[in-house]
Formats: C-alpha cells, structure tokens, sequence
C-alpha cells in the first residue's frame, strides 16, 4: 500500500517535556521508517469540551517539535482562523519554517470549540462567518507567504500593500484546510488548499467526502490529484486504551478508530488508502499510549507496506 503514516500529538494533560520525548521517539520508530509526520493542534482549552483549560499554547509547541526534531514533516491540524490575524500567523510560520529547515506543513480550520471564544471573550459567530473568515484567511497567508507585496480587502480581513520577510525556506509551503463539510468546507480546499485533512470519520464516510472534494475540484478547474488527502484516526488496541484518551468522546470518535488485531488494522488502513488517502495520521492524547505505538511500528506499519 502506498500511504504514509504520521502522529498527531494532543497538547492537553501534558507538559513539553514530555512531548519532547515523544516526538524523539516517534522519530525513531521503525529505525526511522515508521512515521514521516508529527502536528500539533491549537486549542486554548482541553479539546474534549470538558471545561478543562490545561492545554499547552500551539505556536509554542510548534516550535518546539521543529526544533526537537530533524527529519519529520512538522504540521498543525489546525490554526483557528478565529485566533490570529492572518499576517500574525504567515510571518510566524515563515520564521518557523527556518526553524524547521523547510518542514512545516500549515493547517487551517474555521474553529469549532465555542468554550474557549467565549473564555477569552473572543467573536465566535455563525458556522457561515467562521468559515468566510477562513476562505479569507488562507487567501491572505497564502499571499504573504509567497508575494512580495500582497494586497486583500476582504469582510474580515484587509492587507495593503503588506510584505512578509523572510520567505519560508520552502518555495511553497503547504496549506491544508482541516474539516469536513462539504458544501463550504470542501469547496474552500478544492478552491485553494494543498492538502486535506479530516478526523474521526470511517473509510466509507471519508470516501464519500473525498468524492465531493474531487467534484468541488472539478468545477474549480482542477486536478484533484494536486490535493493530498489525509485523515486523523485513532489508535486504541483495547476498549480501555480509548476511552483512557477520548473520556466521554469514545463513543463519537469510533467510527475513526484503528482497534482490534493487527489485520483489522491493516486492513481499515487499506479501506482509507483504497479511498484516496497517501496520509493516515493518529491522533493521540495523554496519557499517550506508548506501548501501543511502539506495536504499530512494530507489527501494523509493516504488515501494511508489505
């Protein structure tokens, strides 16, 4: 199977010390075969909508796994379009992408925890504002990042004449646009994303939403081959690994889990992969389940590439 395999490391309920160790490791496994992908995500509080506000600050962390690490992409699943100006967050990840020498992968998404906007008395608004909002956004990264001048005048946003320096060391440094709705959502990927992402979704829902993406790509005139195709996963072995990372959310993220024995495994991978998926990323929460990541090196990365 042709796929790649990557980690998505939660920043709740742990500390950078710990990520730091990790993210060694995960670079490590399979003799440094296993995994070509670490991200972060960016969350203010605890992403299960618990109420718990022990989470690490994501740009920080960024910086951290690129500096901790040599080999792996660096990515972030994803940026809140509602968090940042759109030219706060182009020149960090300009200078982040030194910091990386050229790895950094941008994900963007239009927001959807409600309780940490509320907290900090940040506009949440209307799924419709949050995501007009993001269409705008990565137009205006993009624009930083790769025009010498970049001029936008927009809803939300509004840039004149406005020069981001230095470049990223990549020539284009890629953007994906992280969700799954697919009359919005979808159409702003076809329309001007690098890559896509999803989370928690089974392989036959995530074709599903593959084929609406591809049909949104063809009526923007474009090759849906030149968007790569990811999906977040979970990985739990037991029913008690789950629910010791996903609390009250295991029942809703299931349907998107990698669970049972290794050829169940292997082959829900292949229905991803089957479906157009090139990235399967899990997505792990503390307590991290290092036992179980050092299996699927060992045992379903394998299998799979055989």
């Amino acid at each position: 199977m042709e796929v790649r395999f990557g980690v998505h490391t939660g920043l709740q309920n742990t500390t950078v010390a710990e990520l730091r160790e990790l993210w060694r490791r995960i670079e490590q496994l399979g003799d440094g075969t296993a995994f070509d992908w670490i991200s972060i995500w960016d969350h203010f509080y605890a992403a299960d909508a618990t109420g718990n506000p022990h989470c690490l600050e994501a740009v920080t962390c960024h910086t951290a796994l690129a500096a901790s690490t040599e080999r792996v992409r660096c990515g972030s699943l994803v940026y809140s379009a509602g968090y940042r100006h759109p030219a706060v967050l182009a020149n960090t990840m300009a200078t982040l992408d030194q910091v990386a020498q050229g790895r950094v992968v941008l994900g963007l998404g239009g927001g959807w925890l409600q309780q940490e906007y509320d907290a900090y008395g940040l506009p949440y608004g209307s799924a419709g504002e949050r995501l007009r909002k993001l269409e705008e956004y990565v137009q205006c990264v993009r624009a930083l990042l790769t025009r010498e001048r970049a001029s936008f005048e927009g809803e939300f946003f509004t840039l004149r004449d406005a020069a981001c320096e230095p470049k990223p060391v990549q020539e284009r440094l890629p953007i994906w646009i992280g969700g799954g709705g697919e009359r919005v959502t979808l159409r702003i990927c076809a329309r001007h994303a690098d890559g896509w992402n999803v989370p928690f979704v089974g392989p036959d829902e995530w074709a599903r939403k593959a084929k609406v993406l591809d049909e949104h790509c063809e009526r923007a005139g474009r090759d849906p081959a030149t968007i790569t195709k990811s999906v977040n996963v979970g990985m739990a072995f037991s029913e008690e690994e789950l629910r010791a990372q996903f609390g009250a959310m295991a029942n809703y993220v299931r349907p998107g889990v990698l669970s049972g024995s290794v050829q169940e495994i292997v082959d829900k991978v292949g229905a991803y992969v089957d479906a157009g998926a090139s990235w399967v990323i899990l997505a792990m929460r503390a307590p991290f389940d290092r036992d179980g990541l050092e299996r699927f090196a060992a045992e379903v990365v394998p299998a799979v590439r055989r």
